[in-house]
């Protein structure tokens, strides 16, 4: 019989065998997702294949960390750069990473044996008048001077321990793709208020100027009634354009003052201590960046929050195999050592040392049907995993397909509007004049003020929604973050 490190081989094998164990439950397989070769609305007509619209390759740069850096806007870039250190959301996402994280390390310690010590010292005396007992033998008391060192260790032989560590590390990484997931939605979200507070001080600007507009036609019927040439109806009209004009203003107000607020919120500072300088969209708008595309398949280890659900899925497996491994019988090895004496004196002789180490099999004969629930219980829970997992990449796609679609059609939408509004702001000048040369009622110039104003209004809407469509499509495609950051244990 041969030998191996001097033991036979069946002994040996036995020993790794009892050391390394097997693995019971199923094994993991990502589960496919419902797939399309690409993606079905095309690109705005702007983005050129030249200019960034691609399929993406994996040495593209175009959309990599700070993402926000596309649209050229220094005020946007140094609020991005704030919610870092300061947002309380992105503290929380990155507490519970640290704590997930740190699960790994508390189930990776049932892999190697758990050793303590518990020195004791007592004195025992019996009682004299205790049944059953001797007077004879009684004394006045002993003393028990004990320093056991022990040791427990469960052997794994059908991989419950592993599989726990396992699942830690996956749902560790699961919550890193959360944290991830998190910043996403935070860098987007202030970049969407910056564009709401934009629009909002360029409506405010449209707003103010019209009501400059609006009070000089005023002043003009006003003139034009005290020298009998207009009725006081057009007086009451010009009116009450301007006050409704003001209205419109003090009420964009109030938006831009709440989206000031979300921004100071998000960059973790109270809204009284935050002040967001007026810098209306259509003096200087941002650019709105060539963003490089990718296919279906590239999404799914582009969002950050399909590959959480992907994670959670593979830790769900995980505890189906767990729960398999309590139908087997369970091996521990246990050992004490230590010395032991009846005084100070005796203690530490080597007379008063002891030891004692065995194996021990246990093994659950009937629990009323428990551990069938629970096999059931995690199988179940791991098929909702897998609904999970595939019901987010449907929305991923969905949420793609959703802003290539906006982006392209605002773009068209955009040059419609611009040719309205010029339409609308020419019959104005038009009307204008005919108004003081006696053609036209007042009337007429009440309409084309109101049309110019919703055109010219439209206008800057529209800007803000496409600006608004290029942060979200960027969130979409996961902003630059791929699985490939996923730290490893």
């Amino acid at each position: 019989m041969r030998r191996v490190h001097g033991l036979p081989l069946p002994v040996a094998s036995l020993v790794v065998v009892l050391l390394s164990g097997c693995m019971v439950g199923p094994k993991y397989n990502r589960p496919s997702t419902p797939m399309a070769p690409a993606f079905k609305e095309l690109p705005p007509a702007s983005f050129k294949e030249d200019d960034g619209w691609k399929v993406i390759q994996p040495s593209d740069a175009q959309l990599k960390g700070s993402w926000w850096e596309l649209f050229c806007d220094t005020q946007l870039n140094a609020l991005e750069a704030r919610v870092e250190g300061a947002n309380q959301t992105l503290k929380m996402a990155d507490a519970n990473f640290r704590a997930a994280r740190a699960n790994i390390g508390f189930y990776r310690a049932s892999e190697a044996p758990t050793i303590g010590v518990a020195p004791g010292i007592s004195a025992v005396r019996d009682s004299a008048n205790q049944p059953y007992l001797s007077k004879t033998i009684v004394n006045n008391g002993t003393g028990n001077f004990t320093l056991p060192l022990e040791m427990d260790y469960e052997i794994d032989l059908w991989g419950r321990i592993r599989r726990q560590v396992t699942a830690a590390r996956e749902k560790a990484q699961a919550s890193a793709a959360d944290l991830a997931n998190t910043r996403l939605s935070l860098h987007a979200e202030v970049a969407i208020d910056y564009m709401e507070v934009r629009s909002a001080d360029a409506q405010i600007k449209l707003l103010n100027d019209t009501v400059k507009a609006y009070r000089d036609a005023v002043n003009l019927t006003n003139d034009r009634f005290q020298g009998g040439v207009s009725p006081l109806s057009d007086l009451t009209q010009a009116r009450t354009q301007l006050d409704s004009a003001r209205v419109l203003e003090t009420d964009i107000s109030v938006t831009r003052a709440q989206y000031e607020h979300a921004i100071a919120i998000l960059v973790g500072v109270p809204p009284a201590q935050f002040t967001l300088a007026p810098t209306p969209l259509n003096l200087n708008p941002p650019k709105i960046p060539d963003i490089p595309g990718t296919l279906p398949s590239q999404l799914l280890e582009r969002r950050p929050d399909i590959a959480s659900t992907e994670r959670q899925m593979a830790a769900a497996n995980e505890q189906i195999g767990i729960a398999q491994a309590a139908f087997y019988p369970t091996l521990s090895l246990s050992a004490v050592a230590g010395l032991q004496g009846t005084s100070a004196l005796n203690w530490f002789s080597w007379p008063s040392r002891f030891w004692a180490v065995g194996p021990a099999f246990s093994e659950t004969l009937f629990d009323a049907g428990r551990r069938r629930s629970v096999r059931t219980t995690a199988s179940a829970n791991y098929d909702g995993t897998v609904a999970n997992y595939r019901q987010t990449t449907l929305t991923a796609f969905q949420q793609v397909e959703d802003n290539l679609a906006g982006l392209r059609i605002l773009e068209t939408e955009a040059q419609q509007q611009h040719a309205a509004t010029a339409s609308a702001e020419q019959s104005l000048d038009l009307s204008q004049t005919r108004y003081e040369g006696g053609v036209d009622t007042y009337l007429q110039v009440i309409t084309w003020q109101t049309a110019a104003l919703n055109n010219e209004r439209n206008d800057l809407d529209i800007m803000r929604r496409r600006m608004e469509a290029s942060v979200i499509l960027i969130k979409a495609l996961g902003g630059g973050w791929s699985t490939g950051q996923l730290p490893r244990y």
